[in-house]
């Protein structure tokens, strides 16, 4: 009995994997009215997109969340290929050490900004979990995605690699799932200082 109750359970997980796996999100072709944009770091890929969209006049604001503490200001403007737009409204978050700090920092510059509609900007493989944690922190605030794709990043089906990142990403969501479910996510007391600012022009 205890065989056949894990091979069930082994089951379900590798279905859900699947299903996860099939409907990853996709970029949309109409953003409509953004307010706020969100880039998260791990990849360069994240930052171009992001300042790319926010110079062409995507937003009123871009925060960049869980930048490294000994990155500066002009730095990740050459990084990024940043314009005027990011001399006068870009906000540099230096608190986060994971997706919930990301999220957790996110709102308290949404809540600051009165922004009510959010584009969110990271990895397609770490958007769901990121758009749960999003939401579990700010639910009032409508969190548009736009993932973005891995450099060289190839069909997980193709790739070891790439399927152990996804596999992990998988895990994770589930927990996050979870605990959100359960009112545990780790971390609701952690005050989360304000992103580094500069007033518009």
């Amino acid at each position: 009995m205890f065989r056949w109750i894990v091979l069930v359970l082994v089951c379900l997980y590798a279905i859900g994997f699947l299903v996860f796996a099939g409907n990853l999100p996709r970029a949309p072709h109409k953003l409509g009215h953004i307010e706020g944009v969100v880039a998260l770091t791990g990849g360069e890929q994240r930052l171009d997109a992001a300042v790319a969209l926010f110079e062409k006049g995507v937003g009123e604001r871009l925060l960049i969340s869980g930048v490294n503490p000994q990155a500066t200001r002009d730095e990740l403007k050459k990084l990024s290929h940043g314009g005027k737009r990011f001399d006068c409204c870009v906000d540099l978050g230096y608190a986060a050490e994971d997706t919930f700090g990301n999220a957790r920092e996110a709102a308290a510059w949404a809540r600051f900004h009165h922004f009510s509609r959010i584009l969110l900007v990271t990895a397609r493989y770490h958007m769901p979990r990121s758009i749960a944690e999003f939401h579990d922190v700010m639910p009032g605030v409508a969190i548009i995605p736009y993932p973005v794709d891995a450099e060289n990043s190839k069909s997980w089906w193709n790739d070891l690699r790439s399927l152990r990142v996804l596999h992990s990403e998988y895990a994770k969501y589930l927990a996050v799932t979870a605990l959100t479910a359960a009112g545990l996510e780790p971390g609701l007391d952690r005050g989360v200082p304000p992103a580094e600012s500069r007033p518009a022009s």
